[in-house]
């Protein structure tokens, strides 16, 4: 044994003042965990640093989770003044030729979506001058067009809100954009007792816009306000 210092007096006295800064350096620890075990033989088991090994994989393991719960709390944030600054914008109209044409302005820039379409049933569907003239946005199908778009036809619960990836789309409701179109928000619309109901559908380019395993909490509390907003319109 010797007391003469093996390394440089400038790390040493570094170390010495503030050994805190080695128990922060993984690489370092992880390194001086090893120099033990060699020290020790191979017969000899460490359980100090097979428990060390466990508490960092933990704690890698816990700060990739805080990230990822971070970035989701970031996303939802976002999505959440989104859909606030659509609803104010869809409140502001105080025309209804002017709630269309900011329906596929602003809020649909606002919700990035790149068309919304709003569809209505009618017992008298058919080629109206008047849906004519509000444009793209709005189109008029026969009464359970809106049911069978949502479930595809199937025999399935009707949800207010879906979200999926789509392939190719119906050009009643799309238009001559129905070939764009990859991903789809479809909103189911109530309008209150006596009326037929009605559908707003959200499509993207983005395949990944829109999918099964997202929430639906902010666009059916969208569907809510818009409804109710449309209810006023009707009347």
């Amino acid at each position: 044994m010797t007391s003469k210092p093996m390394m440089d007096n400038h790390v040493r006295e570094k170390i010495m003042s503030d050994p805190e800064l080695l128990l922060e350096d993984q690489d370092i620890m992880r390194a001086l965990v090893a120099a033990n075990e060699k020290t020790m033989g191979g017969n000899i088991v460490d359980l100090r640093g097979i428990a060390m090994e466990r508490l960092e994989a933990r704690l890698d393991r816990l700060e990739d989770t805080h990230r990822s719960v971070i970035a989701a709390a970031y996303e939802n944030l976002a999505g959440t003044n989104q859909v606030h600054r659509a609803v104010m914008r869809l409140l502001d109209a105080t025309k209804f030729e002017v709630f269309l044409r900011d329906l596929a302005g602003d809020v649909a820039d606002t919700l990035r979506v790149d068309v919304t379409r709003l569809v209505l049933e009618s017992h008298e569907a058919g080629d109206d001058p008047a849906v004519r003239k509000m444009g793209d946005v709005l189109s008029v199908a026969e009464a359970g067009f809106c049911d069978r778009y949502i479930t595809r036809g199937r025999d399935v619960p009707v949800r207010q809100v879906i979200l999926r990836q789509v392939q190719t789309q119906d050009e009643k409701v799309y238009g001559d954009k129905a070939d764009y179109m990859r991903s789809e928000a479809c909103l189911k619309l109530d309008f209150g007792p006596g009326r037929l109901p009605g559908m707003l559908v959200l499509g993207s380019e983005d395949p990944h816009l829109f999918t099964p395993q997202q929430g639906t909490d902010l666009l059916t509390f969208f569907a809510g306000v818009f409804e109710r907003t449309m209810r006023r319109w009707l009347s």
